[in-house]
């Protein structure tokens, strides 16, 4: 749990995880409301980023990076 309430989820991407017969699926949503607080058993770290000022990206292949270039095209 992030502590953040979302809205108007839609499906964006899905590809191959690299465990057996898994699927990684990506989404897009409205913010709604709520802060990040994220739970330390399921999230490492949570923050919130403008699309000016990214920290560094992954590859061109990821879902992460299709979400990121979605946003920052947006």
């Amino acid at each position: 749990d992030s502590g953040v309430e979302i809205k108007n989820i839609q499906y964006f991407v899905s590809q191959p995880w690299p465990f057996p017969k898994s699927l990684m699926i990506g989404f897009i949503a409205e913010y709604a409301s709520g802060s990040i607080t994220p739970d330390p058993v399921e999230i490492e770290a949570a923050q919130w980023f403008h699309k000016s000022d990214l920290p560094p990206v992954p590859g061109e292949l990821s879902i992460a990076r299709k979400l990121i270039d979605w946003f920052v095209q947006a």
